[in-house]
């Protein structure tokens, strides 16, 4: 059934940490709805959910980019360094 797609390890990984976080923030707005609303560094009004998607899609640009430009043969524990430091970047300053 899914022949066409390449599972492996670290492919399950990324799935299950994207759905572990949507999981928490489902979890978090239950707990404290409406989030907290602010206006960050890039002047837009964003919410904890704007500010997730934000990360993640900002860290596949960035493991992509170290791909191309690093090289997929090196090690990506790099690329997962810049990729955190983002994160924090983002849900702190955004």
């Amino acid at each position: 059934m899914f022949s066409w797609m390449a599972w492996t390890g670290p492919t399950a990984l990324v799935f299950i940490f994207v759905f572990t976080c949507i999981g928490i923030l489902a979890i978090l707005e239950a707990k404290y709805p409406g989030g907290a609303e602010r206006d960050g560094v890039f002047g837009i009004r964003t919410t904890r959910g704007d500010r997730l998607f934000m990360s993640i899609l900002g860290s596949v640009f960035i493991m992509l980019g170290w791909i191309g430009l690093i090289g997929s043969s090196s090690t990506l524990w790099g690329g997962l360094v810049v990729c955190i430091l983002w994160a924090i970047f983002v849900f702190r300053k955004v």
